[in-house]
């Protein structure tokens, strides 16, 4: 299987999946675990407990109204690159996401504003922007969450990103794997899986480097100075305390360094002279980037009879070190930023579900979660004079650092009413309060309603108010004035601070089986805003700052279907979405005079808008071996042409290809081989052009690329 949807609740696969429609509308079980005296002894008690336990905290987290997209372990590893692939590579198979640079992903029209969970648990925000923290590698199932959102879902609301751990109790055993191949790709991995006696775990680490970690700037199959070397660990460890509680450790943590590319032909256009120096060849440049994650989730989960309660702690330490090529960077952009920027987060996460009775589950919890961030920043600037003229060769340096902790609190209760064996409601809502740069607050509705009129047509339909404050890591605390008089001075000076997005969703959504192993799936959406929020990238430090539209729109429809027979599996989505905005209110002086006055008066679509994008798949398994295909389509990103954000890139399509085969030879044992063609065709397509509105520089999607993996399980 590879990708399925729940529509509402009534499960529509929309990738190489086998479809099934939940007879449940909850899809929760309406009985918890009832506690007996005996502590689990075997395996097999182990494993029945387990289960029981995960369909617990399945219930605790209802995603009735919302639409699912779920990617198995077995779909993981039979696409083409299999776990290797990014996670957003993964993603970028569900309907209405649309990639971007650095790996960012759009759903449904947003700018990032995703929330990442390890087995519901939410992980805190980091501040990397091209790194990938989680892997699939360790995922068990991926899912994707969005639509209108049960109030459990708040403050990151286009899309619930969730990983399921795998666990020893399931799957135990392991595995060494060797993938590699073109862009000098070496990736090495490791993973293990067991139990003793009550206690499972697994731990997982990969190490990866090869010449393109970030995206090229000019189309180039080899780009210049763009290595990067990554080391990734995790683990999931975990103790059945009784047949009614468990309790669970995760553990993580990810290196990441990376070169930025550089653009070769280019030289300098602002006539600045550096200690004499006037010219600097574009591929000389050399910056770099470090990213560092860690981060970790306690969590206890207790089901007996009607009640079940997860109580979690988690936490997450993320920092960035941008270091710039000093002359260079004077050269091109009339500023060289030494970027330093670290955020250390934790939390508290309650959640339960009480079963009154067979029409009423009552869901309830609150969250809580501090942030520190701090950043240091060091930058060489040249002198000027009123009217912005050179007046030395000599740079200055001005040290800006600042630091800042901010606290959110959530709660939220609602109850699933089951009206009728066809129809439920599932209504209730939250309350968020964020105390950062600025103190607001908001209660939010939400209303779900799942109907079944027949065994192979479900119906959904939601609204949701959402409050989605700015990404607090990534807020700048740069002071504008420190930089008067010199190279680095902004056109703009005004500089109001970001504040959180308000918003209205409305999403109504139907799915359909009219053939045995076809489903078939609508979804539409529609969402108005005030300060609507978006992020740029302003200068040479890969880092994303968020600002504010005054007003923003964003609306779209989904179509999906998937066919699932024999050794056949079929997939195919197709979105078409509009994301527009007008006047930039906060971070002004990031930008023009001239784009400040006409997106004032006119609603303009945002840099990341992409019209028509879609994603398909196809997947063969004869005698051990898989054959299997995938694509994604888009019309574009944004470009500035005559306006801001007026203009779209050229339509693209990048095909892949895999073949998979399992062996199991005499001494050696279990062994798989692959071998994947990542862009068969070899098609040339711009991500990014370097124009548009927060956009800082080109890239390109990745040139056809030939890769080949052994992998001995144990």
């Amino acid at each position: 299987m590879l990708l399925r949807m729940l529509s509402g609740t009534a499960l529509l696969s929309l990738a190489l999946a086998s479809p099934t429609i939940a007879d449940d509308l909850s899809g929760t079980s309406q009985t918890g675990t009832t506690q007996t005296a005996a502590s689990p002894s075997s395996v097999e008690d182990i494993t029945v407990i387990g289960h029981k336990l995960d369909e617990a905290r399945n219930g605790i987290q209802t995603q009735i109204g919302a639409s699912t997209y779920v990617i198995d372990g077995e779909a993981l590893d039979s696409q083409p690159g299999g776990t290797n692939n990014p996670l957003n590579q993964v993603l970028l198979q569900a309907p209405g996401v649309a990639q971007d640079s650095f790996g960012q992903l759009h759903v449904r029209g947003e700018h990032n504003n995703l929330q990442y969970r390890l087995n519901g648990i939410i992980l805190p925000e980091g501040i990397s922007v091209f790194g990938q923290t989680l892997s699939p590698r360790f995922a068990d199932q991926v899912e994707l969450i969005t639509g209108a959102l049960p109030a459990e879902y708040g403050l990151r609301t286009a899309g619930i990103i969730d990983l399921r751990t795998k666990d020893g109790a399931f799957e135990p055993g392991g595995s060494v794997s060797l993938y590699g191949g073109s862009h000098g790709t070496i990736e090495p991995s490791v993973e293990f899986a067991g139990s003793d006696g009550s206690i499972n775990y697994f731990v997982s680490g990969d190490y990866l480097q090869n010449g393109l970690g970030i995206e090229s700037p000019d189309g180039r199959s080899d780009p210049l100075h763009d290595r990067t070397s990554q080391g990734h660990g995790f683990g999931y460890f975990e103790d059945v305390i009784d047949p009614s509680s468990r309790v669970a450790l995760i553990l993580g943590t990810s290196r990441e360094q990376f070169q930025i590319p550089d653009q070769s032909g280019l030289s300098p256009q602002l006539g600045l002279t550096v200690n004499g120096q006037t010219d600097f060849p574009s591929d000389k440049l050399n910056e770099n980037q470090r990213e560092l994650t860690h981060y970790g989730v306690l969590s206890y989960l207790r089901s007996q009879e009607s009640f079940d309660v997860q109580v979690s702690l988690f936490g997450r330490y993320s920092s960035l070190y941008f270091t710039p090529d000093p002359i260079g960077d004077l050269l091109y952009n009339g500023i060289a930023q030494t970027a330093y920027k670290r955020d250390i987060a934790g939390g508290l996460q309650a959640e339960g579900a009480y079963h009154l009775n067979d029409r009423h589950t009552l869901r309830a919890g609150v969250i809580i979660e501090g942030d520190r961030a701090t950043s240091a920043t060091s930058s060489l600037v040249l002198p000027t004079d009123a009217s912005g003229a050179q007046t030395s060769d000599m740079p200055v340096k001005i040290e800006d650092d600042g630091g800042k902790t901010a606290w959110t609190y959530s709660i939220y209760l609602q109850d699933e009413w089951k009206l009728f064996d066809s129809l439920t409601v599932n209504y209730g809502g939250r309350f968020d309060l964020v105390d950062a740069f600025t103190h607001e607050n908001q209660l939010s509705p939400r209303i779900n309603l799942v109907w079944k009129p027949t065994d192979t047509t479900t119906v959904h339909a939601g609204y949701a108010r959402y409050f989605t404050p700015p990404p607090f890591e990534l807020v700048g605390g740069e002071s504008i004035t420190k930089f008067a008089n010199t190279t680095g001075a902004p056109t703009v000076t005004a500089d109001d601070v970001s504040r959180a997005e308000k918003a209205n969703y409305f999403d109504v959504g139907v799915s359909q089986r009219p053939l045995p192993g076809l489903t078939v799936g609508l979804d539409t959406y529609y969402k108005n805003s005030r300060n609507l929020i978006d992020e740029g990238q302003f200068g040479a430090p890969i880092i994303l700052t968020p600002f504010n539209y005054a007003s923003g729109r964003q609306y779209g429809a989904e179509l999906s279907a998937t066919y699932q027979q024999g050794p056949w599996t079929a997939y195919g989505n197709f979105a078409a979405g509009v994301a527009e905005g007008k006047d930039i209110v906060s971070s002004q002086f990031n930008f023009t005079p001239d784009d400040l006055a006409y997106i004032s008066r006119h609603y303009i679509h945002l840099d990341h808008d992409q019209t028509y994008s879609a994603s398909a798949g196809v997947s063969y398994l004869w005698d051990g071996t898989r054959l299997s295909t995938d694509l994604i389509y888009g019309t574009g990103l944004r470009n500035s042409t005559d306006h801001p954000n007026s203009g779209s890139l050229p339509d693209y399509v990048q095909v892949n290809l895999g073949i998979s085969h399992h062996f199991d030879l005499p001494r050696v044992g279990a062994l798989d081989a692959r071998f994947d063609v990542i862009n068969l065709f070899d098609e040339k397509y711009e991500i990014r052009n370097g124009t548009g509105v927060g956009v800082g520089a080109p890239q390109f999607g990745p040139r056809r690329g030939f890769f080949a993996a052994v992998t001995k399980s144990f």
